[in-house]
């Protein structure tokens, strides 16, 4: 069996079973100390080439950014959803990621999803309808492509974050916890979107001064969307 059959396999066999529209579930962003958790939802036509046989994390950065076009562009529709920082402090990170998900569904319509495939993520309201498959991202070309989604979009929402608070280097680090965003964390306090939840930020100052971007959850929503406008233009 070649590399497209295998890739598509999961996909194949639901469809096999009547379900005709699958969407492929993934996230971003689960172990950075700061910005929002990112899922994306893909779903395809079931007479789909397969062009994607690695997850986004074994992809180079040009690689994805092309891959995302192309996703976006043969996809019968696809969906990004955003779990804020303050969200993630309030629910757990896990249930943050149900959230995205969640939402990630939502913006797939007018298409509804059937059966979702997921990288080992269990959201409730589709338990019945729903394969969570550990490492998910490299069995499934759905899920797949959503990882590359969810990645490049996260990917530039840090980097546009970035040149609000260039002495964080968000754009290098994306908020994960390397010594340089700890280091800067320590100097600096820490700002609205780092997740006060976490270890290595709860124990850390506020940082003072002005604020750069907005205080509330759904202001923060609002500006993840916009800039995902952004990107797709």
């Amino acid at each position: 069996m070649d590399g497209q059959e295998v890739i598509l396999q999961i996909e194949r066999s639901l469809w096999k079973k009547g379900y005709k529209l699958i969407a492929g579930i993934d996230e971003a962003g689960r172990g950075p100390l700061a910005g929002p958790v990112v899922a994306a939802a893909v779903v395809f036509p079931q007479d789909v080439n397969p062009f994607l046989f690695l997850d986004s994390k074994q992809l180079k950065r040009k690689e994805r950014e092309e891959l995302f076009r192309r996703i976006i562009s043969e996809a019968l529709a696809f969906g990004v959803g955003f779990a804020d920082s303050s969200e993630i402090d309030e629910l757990n990170i896990y249930r943050a990621t149900v959230l995205a998900a969640e939402r990630a569904i939502r913006e797939l319509e007018p298409v509804k999803p059937d059966f979702l495939i997921t990288d080992y993520l269990k959201i409730p309201s589709y338990s019945q309808r729903l394969l969570a498959i550990p490492k998910g991202d490299e069995k499934s070309f759905s899920c797949a492509c959503a990882s590359v989604i969810a990645k490049v979009v996260r990917d530039y929402i840090m980097a546009e974050i970035a040149k609000l608070y260039p002495e964080y280097g968000f754009e290098s680090h994306k908020g994960y916890p390397t010594k340089r965003h700890v280091e800067a964390i320590r100097a600096f306090g820490i700002t609205e979107i780092h997740r006060r939840s976490f270890g290595k930020v709860s124990r850390e100052r506020e940082r003072g001064g002005e604020n750069r971007l907005p205080l509330s959850a759904g202001e923060r929503l609002l500006y993840y969307k916009e800039k995902l406008q952004e990107l797709l233009r």
